[in-house]
């Protein structure tokens, strides 16, 4: 739904379909229009220039999901991180409806490959009830949290002084309980509008992956393998939260495209046109046909090939292959709570986007 509320002619349009090219050095991309920006993950935002080549060499494709945060920070001045240090900077967002369609293409891999890891496991209930697992943890009203929750706090405090919550495309679930950085904030040109900091449905998004999704991509029972099952939920929870939230960058893409129709609508408070104007539902058909197609491939249990098997009239059959996680069942969850979440950012971005426009 990264399009959504284009037309063809409009997505193929000259200006939307620009060529980015890519900058030495950090390898950041850069867009010839100063008008069309996209958060760009990039390893060497929290660990330095001097290690990306290292690590680009080490990574593998789940690894690098994970390391690959845009740590950057948020519409803020960057501070010596001790006497004489250089001020830090990054400069490599870019708004381009191009690189944010192929940004949330590769985050579709993300997701679904944590799907895959976590349905390895069972249902393992005990992992969402409070007190089943006695945690040294409780929230500010004294309730022990559940392991997850207690695994996913820790997380959010050890990230949040690497200063992952400083940047635009990371949101905490715990987020009036993050410590102080270690690391000094980035400053970068504004990219979204101030009431884009204000944005923040996590809530939403765990308890459509508790309710909705674990009970489709896992089975019933208890296998015991609480910390496993907990560090996985993490980053599903993660990678969810990250794809729903993009939505500010589309809104912000979508709104510099079209805006005399935004503001109107804008300005009446109505928010139904708003949605109406930004739902394209032929993309999101082809957005759920992707997602169904690559569950169905990377899911696969390649296995040596069997000789095929004989029916009751001799002919040959082609066995089918087993699937790790439904790609139904992933489709589903995109239909259903991923793209609508989504856009219920971008309405909310959207309806605050003018807030403070003189």
């Amino acid at each position: 739904c990264c399009t959504a509320g284009f037309t063809t002619a409009q997505r193929d349009s000259a200006p939307d379909r620009m060529q980015c090219s890519q900058l030495q050095g950090a390898g950041h991309r850069a867009c010839s229009s100063t008008q069309r920006v996209l958060l760009k993950p990039h390893i060497s935002s929290w660990v330095g220039p001097r290690h990306q080549n290292q690590l680009n060499t080490r990574l593998s494709h789940q690894s690098a999901s994970q390391a690959s945060w845009s740590w950057r920070g948020r519409h803020c001045s960057a501070i010596a991180a001790s006497a004489g240090a250089a001020t830090s900077q990054d400069m490599s967002y870019s708004l381009c409806l191009d690189n944010i369609r192929s940004s949330l293409i590769r985050q579709e891999d993300t997701i679904i490959f944590n799907f895959i890891e976590r349905a390895q496991f069972r249902r393992n209930t005990s992992v969402y009830t409070p007190e089943a697992v006695p945690v040294p943890g409780f929230d500010r009203n004294g309730t022990r949290y559940s392991l997850l929750q207690y695994v996913l706090h820790e997380t959010e405090q050890l990230h949040g002084k690497l200063r992952r919550y400083t940047s635009p495309d990371e949101h905490p679930f715990f987020q009036d309980d993050l410590p102080p950085m270690v690391l000094p904030p980035i400053s970068y040109p504004a990219t979204l509008a101030p009431c884009a900091d204000s944005i923040n449905i996590n809530s939403e998004v765990l308890e459509v992956y508790l309710k909705e999704v674990l009970p489709g991509i896992t089975t019933e029972g208890d296998d015991f393998n609480y910390g496993s099952t907990s560090l996985l939920d993490v980053l599903c929870l993660q990678a969810l939260s990250k794809r729903i939230h993009y939505g500010k960058f589309v809104a912000e893409a979508k709104f510099r495209a079209y805006t005399p129709e935004y503001s109107v609508l804008i300005k009446a408070k109505d928010a139904e046109g708003i949605m109406t104007l930004l739902t394209d539902k032929a993309v999101e058909r082809k957005v759920i046909e992707r997602v169904r197609l690559k569950a169905a491939t990377f899911g696969q249990d390649i296995t040596t090939p069997s000789p095929p098997s004989t029916d009751s009239n001799g002919l040959g059959g082609i066995s089918r292959p087993r699937l790790k996680v439904s790609p139904d069942v992933v489709a589903r969850v995109y239909e259903q709570w991923v793209m609508p979440l989504t856009k219920q950012v971008e309405v909310q971005y959207l309806l605050k986007r003018l807030d403070h426009t003189k």
